[in-house]
C-alpha cells in the first residue's frame, strides 16, 4: 500500500517495483523486471494496462495475482465475437419491469416509466459493476481483440474517465478507481484510441531461467535436472514455429504429467508418449517427432 501521507492517483496496491516483484512471487506469480515495473506504473498512475502476448504466457493470471495481492474483487469481462453493451455494461430486467407494469394497472405510463427505469430494475454487467462500489477492484477485460470494434467505443469512456452513462439514470463515476487490465492475443489490431488510454506491456514466453523457476514453484516435487531438461525441450519446440507453441501453462502441465508418470529423465519414449500434453495439433506432433533431436537438447546424464 502507499506510504502514509503520500498522494496516490492510482489504486495504491504497491509501493515500489520491488514490492510488486516480491508480492507477486508470494502469490505464485514470478514476474520479470519489465512486468513488475509496468504493473507498478499502472497502479501508481491509475492507468489501464494493456497486456499483449501469445496465449498462455500468464496475462490473465497477472490480473488474478494483482487482485489477490490487493485483497480486491476480480470483475471479469470475457470478450468474444458478438459481445455487446447489454453483456458488457448493463441491461434492464425486462421480466421484472413487465411484472411491475402489470401490478400497477391503474397507473399512467409516465408514472410507471419513472419507476421501471430505476436502480431496482438495472442489471449491472462487468464494466458497470467495476465502476460502482468503493471496495478495491481489479477489472479484467480478457481477450479484448476477440470483441467487435463497437465494443471498444464502450471501453473508451470507462478507461478515460472511469465513468459509465446510463441515459435514464445519468453518469455514474467511480468513487474508487479500479485496477484495469486488458489482455489481447493480437489476433486483431486494437484501435489507437484504446491504446492511448493504456500503458502497454508485451509478455512473451519467459527465458529458460525464469521458466525453470516457474516450473519449480508450481511443481515443487519435480527434480531440478528434469525441470531443466523439460524447459529445454519446450524451448526447442517453440523454435519450430508450430501451429500452437506450448504455453507456460502447458509446460507446467507437462511437468505434472512427468511427475505422475514417475519419469526420472526425459528420453525418446517419455517425450513421444506425452507430447499430447503440450502439443494440440497432429501436424505439430508429426513435426516434433521428425525434427526434435532430443540428444542435442537434453544434456546426457
Amino acid at each position: 500500500m502507499a506510504a502514509q501521507g503520500e498522494h496516490v492517483t492510482g489504486t495504491g496496491f504497491f509501493t515500489s517495483v520491488d514490492d510488486v516483484s516480491v508480492r507477486l512471487a508470494e502469490v505464485g506469480y514470478l514476474a520479470s523486471t519489465a512486468v513488475a515495473t509496468t504493473v507498478f506504473l499502472a497502479d501508481r498512475l491509475g492507468k489501464p494496462l494493456l497486456v499483449e502476448g501469445p496465449a498462455g504466457v500468464g496475462k490473465t493470471e497477472l490480473a488474478k495475482a494483482v487482485a489477490a495481492i490487493g485483497g480486491a474483487r476480480l470483475v471479469r469481462l470475457q470478450c468474444y465475437e458478438g459481445v455487446d453493451e447489454s453483456r458488457a455494461l448493463y441491461e434492464w430486467n425486462h421480466a421484472k419491469q413487465l411484472l411491475r407494469i402489470t401490478a400497477g394497472r391503474d397507473e399512467s405510463w409516465d408514472e410507471a416509466r419513472t419507476d421501471i427505469f430505476s436502480e431496482e430494475f438495472l442489471l449491472p454487467r462487468p464494466l458497470l459493476t467495476a465502476i460502482r462500489g468503493d471496495q478495491p477492484t481489479v477489472l479484467l477485460i480478457d481477450e479484448t481483440d476477440k470483441a467487435d470494434v463497437e465494443v471498444e467505443g464502450l471501453l473508451l469512456e470507462v478507461l478515460s474517465d472511469f465513468q459509465v452513462t446510463v441515459p435514464e439514470l445519468g453518469t455514474i463515476t467511480a468513487t474508487r478507481r479500479p485496477f484495469v487490465l486488458l489482455t489481447s492475443n493480437a489476433t486483431r489490431e486494437l484501435s489507437e484510441a484504446l491504446r492511448r488510454r493504456c500503458l502497454f506491456l508485451h509478455i512473451d514466453f519467459p527465458d529458460q531461467e525464469l521458466e525453470q523457476r516457474i516450473v519449480r514453484l508450481k511443481v515443487p516435487g519435480l527434480d531440478a535436472v528434469l525441470a531443466e531438461s523439460l524447459v529445454r525441450v519446450v524451448g526447442a519446440l517453440r523454435a519450430m514455429e508450430l501451429r500452437k507453441a506450448p504455453s507456460v501453462a502447458e509446460t507446467i502441465d507437462w511437468a505434472r504429467t512427468l511427475l505422475a508418470l514417475g519419469a526420472e529423465t526425459l528420453d525418446e519414449a517419455v517425450v513421444r508418449d506425452s507430447l499430447g500434453v503440450i502439443l494440440k495439433h497432429q501436424d505439430d506432433v508429426l513435426k516434433a517427432g521428425s525434427k526434435l533431436r532430443l540428444d542435442a537438447v537434453v544434456p546426457a546424464p
